[in-house]
């Protein structure tokens, strides 16, 4: 297997409070997760997860946090508990932060808040726990159209968990990208990130997406490296615009690092890689 370039960033690693998760959802991954106590471990400490990227060779990582109370118990103060997980290392680690929008009581002065207060690197979305259409621009008091209208003003990107769920009380419908066409039509400078490309059923919808909008990119997570050029077969065409996450530490993950040296040895252009493994999150970040 052909090694990773020098320098590489992951876009998407689920470093998050579990404490502030549903006692169920804990309870499933204490059951999935062989490696919980070494992973509570790094959640505890900031410091030892920064030392794990530089024994992985892993320069920078996106720390991907958001609000789903109904599915996975997640409140708003997981912003909170992100940014200052992140304050001692924004070198290294990319704060993620979210809304629900069905969960705010006054939508304009709290996501102002929100976008001004936490200093965070983008804005996740998960309308599969959430249980939303991102193109709903009106629910909770018009949530979504002030989000989207603030982020495209600020420069700050937003990443949409498109495809499948196998949580208990996900609900599968949301996850359809085609829904965020309206988006990209209706907030034309706003950076959006498919996240996992759709898979495992929409992952045509994903492509065309990033087709024809040159704001959207596709998140690469969630994908097993070795079957990205099956799941996304315009991935050279889309390298410009698609950007490495490992989804670690998820089931049947090994490391960030096995994920990306299985990236970088795909059957794509040396320079493709590098966009996809480190440059496009430069762009898409704004680091």
């Amino acid at each position: 297997m052909a090694s990773a370039p020098t320098k590489i960033i992951d876009g998407h690693v689920h470093i998050v409070p579990w404490h502030l998760a549903a006692p169920h959802i804990v309870e499933t991954l204490k059951r999935t997760q062989p490696n919980f106590p070494e992973l509570q471990r790094l959640i505890d400490s900031p410091k030892a997860f920064v030392d794990k990227l530089d024994q992985e060779g892993i320069e920078k990582a996106a720390l991907i946090n958001y609000v789903a109370p109904e599915v996975m118990g997640f409140p708003k103060g997981i912003n909170e508990w992100v940014a200052k997980y992140t304050k001692p290392h924004r070198d290294r680690l990319i704060p993620v932060g979210g809304i629900h929008p069905g969960h705010l009581d006054n939508p304009r002065k709290e996501i102002e808040e929100l976008l001004s207060k936490y200093e965070l690197g983008a804005i996740k979305l998960h309308p599969v726990h959430s249980l939303f259409y991102p193109n709903d621009y009106e629910i909770g008091g018009g949530a979504l159209r002030i989000l989207y209208e603030q982020c495209e003003q600020q420069g700050v990107p937003v990443i949409v968990h498109t495809g499948t769920s196998i949580f208990p009380k996900a609900r599968n419908k949301f996850g359809d990208p085609m829904a965020l066409d309206d988006v990209a039509v209706d907030y034309p400078k706003l950076k959006l990130a498919i996240a996992h490309v759709g898979r495992p059923l929409w992952t045509e919808a994903a492509q065309f997406l990033a087709r024809r909008h040159r704001n959207v990119y596709l998140d690469l997570s969630g994908i097993p490296p070795s079957k990205l050029l099956e799941y996304v077969p315009q991935l050279e065409r889309l390298a410009d615009r698609s950007y490495f996450g490992s989804d670690w530490p998820g089931p049947m993950i090994p490391s960030m690092r096995e994920n990306a040296d299985a990236v970088a040895a795909l059957k794509l252009p040396a320079d493709a890689k590098r966009a996809i493994l480190y440059d496009n999150a430069l762009k898409f970040f704004r680091l």
